[in-house]
């Protein structure tokens, strides 16, 4: 690789990072945000996780100190699903900035699917 080839390779890589980071919105400002949806189910959170992940494959799933959360979208939708005594509990955030991903009819379709 010539290394006015490795430069236009950096120079793109660069430019891709900085317009990722301009289209989504930064997880901290996704956690303030208002729940859109706050529901308790009797499922058990990893029914529920499970459940979302087949029916929205692009979500991104993690563990967070006894929670799952799911990222949908470019950032887009938060959920987390805590455990509780009687099953879980289900809050979606979403953020100021739409990316067009999944549209909140089909996820709040999608969640109550999977929680009931």
């Amino acid at each position: 690789m010539t290394l006015h080839r490795f430069a236009l390779l950096c120079a793109m890589s660069s430019g891709l990072a900085a317009l990722a980071a301009c289209s989504s919105t930064s997880e901290p400002e996704l956690r303030a945000s208002k729940p859109v949806i706050h529901v308790s189910s009797a499922r058990a959170a990893s029914d529920i996780s499970s459940c979302l992940q087949r029916m929205i494959p692009s979500a991104q799933t993690r563990r967070d100190q006894g929670s799952t959360e799911l990222l949908v979208g470019s950032n887009a939708w938060l959920v987390t699903l805590t455990p509780s005594v009687y099953g879980s509990v289900v809050k979606v955030q979403q953020s100021s900035s739409d990316d067009g991903g999944v549209p909140e009819p089909e996820l709040r379709f999608d969640i109550a699917r999977c929680t009931t």
